[in-house]
């Protein structure tokens, strides 16, 4: 009888079906760490508004509201309303740091277009 060792990859998906890379969840964590602030969650929404009718917005918050779903990537939590939670099924986050771009970056498979600028989806 043999014993097999397999490493495995683990992506973390959650409720609220959202990934956020190691590299997105480094940098937040950086970014918590760099303010002192071990209570803020990263908050991602979609809202009204851009040329293609929605657009994202992430920030740190310290609220619980009613209705949120949080997922943890190690230290890092991420919350969406229930709004938003919809709109965000199965989107990767990234942090990409190039000399062209830096920032977060979000893959949502859920958009059926986008504006030129990147800015807003439908």
């Amino acid at each position: 009888m043999s014993t097999e060792t397999t490493t495995e990859t683990t992506i973390q998906s959650t409720a609220t079906g959202i990934l956020l890379t190691d590299v997105a969840a480094q940098k937040v964590q950086a970014l918590l760490e760099q303010e002192g602030r071990t209570d803020l969650s990263l908050r991602v929404a979609v809202q009204p508004g851009g040329c293609s009718g929605l657009r994202y917005q992430l920030y740190f918050d310290d609220r619980a509201l009613d209705g949120d779903s949080i997922a943890s990537f190690g230290d890092v939590k991420v919350v969406t309303d229930k709004m938003s939670t919809p709109y965000l099924m199965g989107a990767s986050i990234d942090f990409v740091d190039t000399i062209e771009k830096q920032g977060f970056t979000i893959d949502n498979p859920n958009a059926q277009g986008s504006c030129a600028c990147g800015d807003s989806f439908n």
